[in-house]
């Protein structure tokens, strides 16, 4: 059955990339009259309808460029595909993974640094992009919109429980404590999804993995040992004794249950918090629209002020780097980046706007997070920069079943040797 979705998948792909290349063809064989037109490339099928309003709006203050959007499923495989023929669509969105950072290492975008659009995004957003790659020195790519990987919390238990948002580790154990104590789940479980033990070995590696850890390992490649200057062996055992100790306090069951099952769950008041992040809301609220949820970075540390929280690029947006209508493109990127623009399309998405000043819509949630990305105390995912050949999701939930720490992290240095010693210089996903 796999298999056979597998093939279906692929089948799909190509099917996709067949039809964009015709309408690639298609623009770029218009007849000649006066108008530009630029083919849009995104991949959220969930943006299809605010993108096409944004378009509309936009067509209709510039009434020399017609936009044509190709919402693409598997945007990864087709943008590939499309570069590879020389095809690249005028404007891209994709979603800031290693695979983007590897297009972008690979030359093929255009270069945003002396751009004005640049100067109104949130560096910190910028940061999390170039540390997934980039061309040289170049800027390849612009945060538009983002989420946020913390603990969901019910914040009307908390009121209930007279518990506070905790800021530290001792202070997090304290409230599971207290929880558990008034007969309350702390967290609710979801591991028969192997992903979903992700989000937490993300939050919580994400302060080991501060001051270029990853850059290191990248360096230490195929001789990586336990006895190098870094190794998962050697930095990440707290951060898998701390991703066990919250998972010692899910309900019981928890590694039979789904991703939907926790959402549902948490929805109907069956514990205080989620391991999860902003995009469990929509599904979340689908089930219990008058829930009060807010979000709080995993506090990993002893000091308040060290506290990060663990963001990706939900979508970045790009140009190909020698377009036929750079300059029309731009414009449309531009008006992608106008502050009413960008808050209108987050507040749809539920998502963070990457704009400085842009205001967030009132969810609780969001704007329970809104300081960090204004302190710029964010950090991106750290499994976007472990090669996709290692099997992370399924080591860490391994894990989480057995409690080896120890085989765990050896396995995860071990099949960090193998990559490096078949593809130098390693690269994230």
């Amino acid at each position: 059955m796999r298999h056979r979705q597998k093939r279906h998948a692929r089948a799909a792909a190509a099917v996709a990339v067949v039809a964009l290349l015709a309408a690639v063809g298609g623009c770029a064989n218009d007849a000649s009259d006066g108008v530009t037109t630029l083919n849009f490339f995104q991949f959220k099928g969930e943006a299809l309808e605010d993108f096409n309003q944004i378009i509309a709006e936009f067509e209709a203050e510039n009434p020399d460029i017609r936009v044509v959007q190709n919402q693409v499923a598997d945007a990864d495989t087709v943008i590939r595909t499309l570069l590879v023929k020389d095809k690249a669509p005028d404007v891209i969105t994709l979603n800031a993974s290693g695979n983007f950072g590897r297009l972008a290492q690979a030359g093929v975008f255009y270069d945003f640094s002396n751009e004005p659009v640049l100067d109104t995004i949130n560096p910190a957003v910028q940061g999390i992009l170039k540390d997934l790659g980039t061309y040289k020195d170049e800027v390849n790519g612009l945060g538009y919109v983002n989420n946020a990987n913390g603990i969901i919390y019910n914040q009307e238990i908390f009121a209930q429980q007279g518990l506070k948002v905790p800021e530290t580790w001792d202070e997090l154990i304290a409230v599971c404590d207290k929880l558990k104590a008034a007969g309350i789940t702390p967290f609710y479980g979801t591991l028969a999804d192997s992903w979903t033990g992700l989000p937490s070995f993300n939050a919580l590696g994400a302060y080991p993995a501060e001051n270029g850890f990853f850059d290191s390992m990248r360096k230490e490649g195929k001789d990586l040992s336990a006895d190098s200057k870094v190794s998962f062996q050697k930095d990440f055992a707290t951060t898998l004794d701390q991703q066990a100790t919250l998972f010692s306090y899910m309900q019981d069951g928890y590694r039979g249950k789904t991703y939907d099952d926790g959402n549902a769950a948490f929805a109907n008041g069956e514990a205080a918090m989620l391991l999860q992040g902003i995009w469990a809301l929509s599904p979340i609220k689908a089930v219990n629209p008058d829930i009060k949820a807010g979000i709080f970075p995993y506090p990993a540390t002893d000091n308040p002020d060290d506290r990060v929280l663990v963001s990706g690029v939900d979508v970045a947006v790009t140009m190909p780097k020698n377009g036929p209508h750079t300059a029309e493109a731009l414009r449309f990127v531009n008006y992608l980046f106008d502050k009413g623009v960008i808050e209108k399309f987050a507040a749809s998405q539920n998502m963070v706007p990457s704009v400085k000043g842009a205001q967030l819509s009132d969810d609780p949630a969001l704007q329970s997070v809104k300081p960090y990305f204004d302190d710029g105390r964010i950090a991106g995912f750290i499994d976007h920069q472990v090669p996709p050949s290692i099997p992370l999701a399924a080591i860490d939930q391994q894990f989480l079943f057995d409690g080896n720490a120890k085989a765990a992290l050896a396995t995860l240095d071990s099949e960090w040797r193998k990559v490096a010693a078949r593809t130098i210089p390693v690269t994230g996903e």
